[in-house]
């Protein structure tokens, strides 16, 4: 006789509906969920000291395997700023008709540098950080905001050296100086947005990286970081339009800005019209754009 082996119904698995209310219940909520924006804004603020902290390991860090350990800050513009002399200042003469001009290419060097570095840094924010994205919950936005105060504390460290470079080309101390604290907080708050963007593209395609180092490249040739703008606006071999798009183009707004706050060779005829309001609506546009940018993705990074 065949023995008919039945088994016990099995109980519906539970709705999505019922598990959410289950958890609701019980005070849970998803893991790594993203804040409302004010929310996000404190959990950033609360972790300042953290920000502060990580930048200046890493700065700390970077040239801790060399000889000369943090000269290289300053030695790597400056040898950068020498190459750009030869090539552009000597073999194709764009010094020619400039005021003080090494002055002017080291201030734009530097300043270019602070803004290339620090979008590079970002662009591999998350990406290159996965182990602590996974390993500890806090605002995702810390690792690219981060890495831009890192870059600034490099660049005031590299000051030094660009103020006595200003100093031995006759350069004189003047008020003016004090305008570059402004045009560097409004460069930072541009670069920190810029960075936020990158960073969130980079998780998404890291291959992005790898890309950056062209279109930088080709940004700081049309920023006016070897050459003038203003020599070339006074030309007439390119179209109006094209010479006001170098001239507004954000790179060039705040690398002039320190040339016009640094040398007193650079007057305010060069600078293009309404240059602050330029460079703050850049530096708003590009913080809080980028900074709601990155935080719609918070939930994405380091998953999958």
């Amino acid at each position: 006789m065949s023995q008919v082996l039945h088994t016990p119904p099995q109980a519906p698995a539970p709705a999505d509906d019922d598990l959410a209310a289950l958890a609701a219940r019980h005070g849970l909520s998803v893991s790594g969920a993203r804040p409302a924006l004010p929310e996000y804004v404190r959990q950033l603020w609360a972790r300042r000291h953290f920000i502060t902290a990580f930048a200046t390991a890493k700065l700390t860090a970077q040239y801790s395997q060399a000889k000369l350990g943090q000269v290289w800050q300053v030695m790597t513009p400056l040898l950068n700023a020498a190459v750009y002399y030869f090539i552009f200042g000597v073999l194709l003469g764009t010094k020619h008709g400039v005021p003080d001009y090494i002055p002017f290419l080291v201030t734009g060097v530097f300043i270019w540098t602070f803004t290339q570095s620090s979008i590079m840094a970002g662009t591999r924010a998350i990406s290159g950080n996965l182990g602590l994205v996974r390993a500890l919950h806090f605002p995702r936005a810390a690792l690219p905001l981060s890495f831009c105060l890192q870059q600034l504390q490099q660049l005031l460290f590299s000051m030094g050296a660009l103020v006595v470079i200003l100093l031995c080309f006759g350069v004189p101390v003047s008020a003016s100086w004090l305008l570059a604290v402004p045009a560097l907080f409004l460069q930072f708050t541009f670069n920190a947005g810029v960075s936020m963007v990158m960073a969130r593209m980079g998780a998404k395609t890291p291959d992005i990286a790898q890309l950056m180092p062209f279109v930088l490249r080709t940004w700081m040739y049309v920023s006016g970081v070897m050459w003038s703008i203003d020599k070339l606006a006074q030309k007439d071999s390119l179209p109006h339009v094209v010479t006001v798009a170098l001239a507004a183009n954000p790179a060039a707004v705040y690398i002039d800005l320190m040339r016009f706050a640094l040398i007193d060779s650079f007057h305010a005829s060069q600078l293009p019209a309404h240059v602050w309001a330029l460079a703050a609506g850049w530096a708003l546009v590009a913080g809080v754009g980028g900074f709601i940018y990155f935080w719609k993705a918070e939930e994405t990074y380091g998953r999958g």
